[in-house]
């Protein structure tokens, strides 16, 4: 009698697998943005309750805060508000990049029907850098491939004396690439350096 099998996740879960996996987190900016709220409301309830008891300010004093900020940039060092005011541009727009912009990782999804499949760019760069390699018929330093989001670059250095075919390479790469079922396929540039290489 046969064990069953475990049926295959649904379409949904592998998608929302895929993109976890290829998607940065937003998890740093968003504990860091609440951290620092949480911290200035801690700070401006005990700077009231002070002020409510009749106490001293611990720093300053909320409506001696408020004037002081309304009177800006009267009676205010200018290095120091053009610096404050920097630093404060940096962050607000270090926050916004990270909420606006997508966030892809060096990861790239590879279609199957059973399971969600991530690999990493250096592992598909190796993989077609082999392949270049044995239809150049030169070594494994005299490749390089770098593997983007819509274009894959390949650098040869032939040997010296020995030209290399770069329609070839760039048809073997592509054929690579049809392997592994990306989706949209990237588009693959070959280089051929003029330089060879001596003793290769």
């Amino acid at each position: 009698m046969t064990a069953p099998t475990a049926a295959p996740p649904a379409e949904a879960a592998i998608q929302r697998i895929v993109r976890r996996e290829t998607h940065a987190a937003r998890t740093v900016p968003v504990i860091i943005a609440a951290v620092l709220g949480i911290l200035f409301c801690l700070y401006v309830l005990l700077e009231s309750i002070l002020q409510t008891l009749g106490q001293a300010a611990w720093l300053i004093d909320p409506p001696t805060f408020a004037h002081w900020l309304a009177g800006l940039p009267r009676n205010a060092d200018p290095v120091i508000l053009g610096l404050a005011g920097a630093l404060v541009f940096i962050a607000g727009l270090w926050f916004f990049l990270m909420a606006v912009l997508p966030g892809r990782r060096a990861r790239y999804a590879i279609p199957n029907p059973r399971a969600a499949v991530v690999v990493e760019a250096e592992v598909l760069a190796a993989s077609l850098a082999r392949r270049s390699r044995l239809t150049a018929g030169v070594t494994a330093g005299q490749v390089l491939v770098t593997v983007g989001r819509t274009r894959v670059e390949v650098r040869i250095r032939p040997t010296s004396g020995i030209p290399v075919d770069a329609a070839a390479v760039r048809a073997a790469v592509e054929d690579e690439l049809a392997l592994t079922g990306l989706d949209p396929q990237p588009a693959v540039q070959v280089q051929v350096s003029t330089m060879g290489a001596i003793g290769q």
